[in-house]
Formats: structure tokens, sequence, C-alpha cells
């Protein structure tokens, strides 16, 4: 077990050095880079944490602070403790001085969501466990629909339907560099009319994004006769391809685009292990959609969860003797 690991406050000047530790570790992604995290640097009060023994990082807390809480983090998909070559008795050992750090700077509680567990390099459940012998309390869980490539893709007859559709109605398949065509005309109409919202990103920040990781976010277009008519925004990483926008304008039955789409898309990203739906819950995972899920999971995709973890600061005193 690691000996009094050190926990300090991120800073600007630690960038590199982060980027670099995030590239490292076995349970990260691209959205813990600081290009990705900073994009809404305005939004957040940052309050992301540094652990060490001596000068050799051992884990990295992607976080922020809102009133006498600190989350990890609710700016991106998913959050937690970032480690590489560490031990289970580490990881208890990081979670407690992380706790205490916080304790006394006047933190009462730390909300983390969980990396869903298709994301990590090799099994990383060690800070889940850490949350258990802390008294952790389970705040929010939602179900992530999720294709393994290497059962490949089950379509059921509905689904089966619309490929075929697709494919006698002539649409095409276009990767794209240019984002607004999907933003503009189908993306944020759609969710105006139909949720009077916006995406969670706007057009100039997914554009910002992905000219800083152009191999991560990707855009893909469907077109019936050089009109835009479907689409989705991907982020991509190393073992997961995930869904980050979709939308299809009102022809989507019709001309079967979506089914199409992702039938193209499961086959096209086949290298790579495991693709993301995303989640079909409302009401921060009391609800789901039903019909959405089924949609999805009438292309195969099963159900992954991902977590969401209260915990008290004080509690750290609670890792004291749980080793034997």
């Amino acid at each position: 077990m690691a000996k009094n690991p050190t926990v300090r406050r991120y800073k600007a000047a630690d960038a590199p050095r982060w980027n670099e530790f995030i590239s490292q570790a076995r349970n990260a992604t691209f959205l813990y880079n600081r290009g990705f995290m900073d994009y809404h640097a305005d939004r957040f009060e940052d309050y992301s944490l540094i652990v060490s023994s001596g000068d050799k990082w051992m884990a990295v807390l992607p976080a922020h602070r809102k009133d006498n809480m600190v989350l990890s983090h609710w700016g991106l998909t998913y959050g937690g403790l970032v480690y590489g070559d560490v031990r289970q008795s580490d990881v208890i050992a990081i979670l407690k001085a992380v706790l205490e750090f916080l304790a006394d700077g006047g933190i009462d509680a730390l909300r983390i969501k969980l990396l869903p567990r298709i994301y990590t390099q090799k099994p990383s459940d060690e800070l889940a466990y850490a949350l258990f012998l802390a008294d952790a309390k389970l705040i929010r869980r939602d179900s992530l629909s999720v294709i393994d490539q290497v059962f490949g893709i089950n379509a059921v007859r509905d689904r089966l339907n619309g490929i075929k559709r697709g494919q006698k109605s002539g649409i095409t398949i276009k990767e794209e560099q240019d984002f607004s065509a999907f933003w503009n005309h189908i993306l944020i109409p759609n969710l105006q009319k139909r949720y009077n919202t916006m995406p969670v990103h706007s057009l100039a920040e997914i554009e910002l994004l992905h000219s800083r990781f152009p191999n991560n976010i990707r855009q893909f277009n469907v077109y019936n006769d050089d009109q835009i008519v479907a689409g989705t925004t991907l982020f991509v990483s190393r073992n997961v391809v995930h869904s980050q926008y979709i939308s299809a304008n009102t022809s989507k039955n019709k001309l079967g685009s979506l089914d199409f789409l992702y039938n193209y898309l499961i086959d096209f990203f086949r290298d790579i292990r495991y693709f993301d739906f995303g989640i079909s819950n409302e009401s921060e995972g009391q609800k789901l959609n039903e019909g959405l899920i089924y949609w999805k999971e009438s292309f195969g995709a099963t159900t992954v969860t991902h977590d969401f973890y209260e915990v008290e600061t004080k509690n750290f005193v609670l890792l004291d003797d749980v080793l034997i």
C-alpha cells in the first residue's frame, strides 16, 4: 500500500504532464485531456487534483467545485480517479488521501461518475471497491446500450427492413469535416422542436474540439439527392465508438436513414471492440425511454451500467483499517 500519498490542486503549468499521464493511463480517454476539459472552463470552477508519491504521479482526478461539493466531472460524460500501474491497496490509500484533502479544505462531499468498464484498457474497478469501503452512496445509475464486436451485429427484422429501405432508396453516407450542415439543419431544429433544448455542445465548441481531436471526434452524414437527411457525431476512443449525437429528419422511416447509417457504422468501426449507443434514460436514470432503447437493442446492443456515487469526505477515516 502506498505510504502517505500527497494531494494538490492542478494548475495550468501541469497541463503537459497531465496529458502525458492521461495518455498512458489504463482507465482514461481523450475526454480527460486538458484540451478537451478546458473548452468549457468558464462554466466550471476547476478543482482537479493530482495525487503523488514523491515525484511520481499516482493518479489524477478531473473535477470541479460547486459550493461545498467537488464533482468529478459533471461537465464530462464520465469521471473518477485516473491511474496507471497501481494496486488495489494503492487506490484505497489514494481515495483516503483525496477525501482527507477535501475535508481539510472545507469540502463536505465528493460526487463521482465512474468510467464505464468498457472504456478501460483492462479491468480497473479498484475505485468502485474503495468507494464501497468508504460507504459511498449510489445516487444514479444509467444504462448504456452497447454492441460487443466480438459477437457482432444481430439485428432484428425491423432493423433489417430499415437497412433494406436505405439500400433501395439510394441514400449515401459520407464522413464530413464540416459539422454545420448536421448541426444547423438536423440536430438543433429537432432538439428545439421535440424537447425545447439545445445540444450540450454548441457548433463552435464541437468544431473547436474536432480541430483538437480530429481522430476522436467524427461526423457522418446521410444524404438523399445531395440533401442531408440524417447524421451522427461520434466520439471515438481506443476501445469504444460512442454516439454523442444522433438525429434525422422526418423521412427517417421512409428512407431507413438511421438504420442504414448505423448498420454502416457498426461495420466501419468493427476493429474497435465496443459500439456504445449511449443512454436511453431521463430523470437522473429513474426513467427509461422504451422506444429509444428498443431501437438500440434491435441492433443487438445490450446493457452496460454507468454508476454515479456520492461520498462524504469525513469518511476518509473508514479507510484506515481495511487491510489485514
